[in-house]
């Protein structure tokens, strides 16, 4: 399962994304086994393991490695899904500031708590662009911001996810994308990502057809970078290449579903930050020049 995770049928029931969200977990899988192995002294089913732990480390055993050593960087990043039902908009604020990061996206801002997040984080964050219930807080200039569509044809009520803007930063342009995907279930259907993958595929084309050659995106894409509903993503943007940074449930992380991706920067490594009052942990990366 581990090495053809591709191979499992999305259907019925979209089986296959659902095994893909909590794939690195399988690692306990194998650990309770070598545990029963190692009770029962079998050689035989040590041997066996070996398959599942190598094909274990290959696909996650990067993500715990150290990074590499400090260097040239483009940006330090944070990404954040503030939660619509955050009672303390000012603390999740000063949390982010207190980061140091040079841009910062959040999903789900209401209009009780967006003029909050615009006076904490104003004094650091001196440019600033909202579309939907998302923003972009950022300490360089910001131009061209806009809305990019990610709209699923199902939902006929206002929905506004996703929007671009174009950062002049240090070390040159750089398009911001901030984008929240809509929300997975499980029922008993089955995994329940239709509008998810169809925002994901929408989100993709906007990507492929951008002109500035260095793109960070950040979003709440509702699943994991192994999910193969994500591919439209995934397949056109550079991933962590450290840390796991499970970022949900806040109070038990067991995924990460908050992400950044970069084109032509590599997204170093990524880190979730303490809790705030989200039911999402923030997650801060680090991107560098290829």
């Amino acid at each position: 399962m581990l090495v053809g995770h591709r191979a499992v049928p999305n259907w019925p029931g979209r089986v296959g994304s659902l095994v893909e969200a909590f794939l690195p977990w399988a690692g306990v899988v194998v650990l309770v086994l070598l545990g029963v192995a190692l009770v029962r002294r079998s050689v035989v089913a040590l041997v066996a393991l070996l398959l599942p732990v190598a094909a274990w480390t290959y696909l996650f055993g990067g993500l715990l490695l150290p990074g590499a050593a400090a260097g040239p960087r483009d940006l330090v990043v944070v990404q954040h899904n503030v939660s619509d039902e955050n009672v303390d908009p000012a603390g999740t604020a000063r949390a982010l500031t207190d980061t140091g990061a040079d841009l910062i996206g959040l999903q789900e801002l209401v209009p009780d708590a967006l003029p909050v997040y615009r006076k904490v984080l104003a004094p650091d964050y001196p440019y600033h662009a909202v579309r939907g219930t998302v923003g972009l807080w950022s300490r360089y200039p910001l131009t061209e911001a806009g809305l990019v569509d990610i709209k699923p044809r199902e939902i006929t009520e206002p929905w506004s996810r996703g929007m671009r803007a174009v950062v002049e930063a240090p070390r040159g342009e750089v398009a911001a994308y901030v984008a929240h995907l809509p929300s997975v279930r499980v029922r008993a259907s089955g995994f329940a990502s239709s509008r998810r993958d169809e925002s994901a595929r929408l989100l993709g084309e906007a990507i492929a057809a951008e002109k500035t050659e260095k793109v960070v995106l950040l979003g709440d894409f509702n699943g994991p970078v192994e999910d193969r509903g994500l591919a439209p993503l995934t397949s056109r943007m550079n991933v962590a290449e450290r840390g796991f940074g499970f970022s949900f449930p806040a109070a038990l992380p067991l995924t990460r579903i908050d992400h950044v991706m970069a084109r032509s920067m590599a997204v170093t490594r990524i880190r979730t930050l303490p809790a705030t009052g989200s039911d999402h942990l923030p997650v801060l990366a680090t991107l560098s020049a290829r």
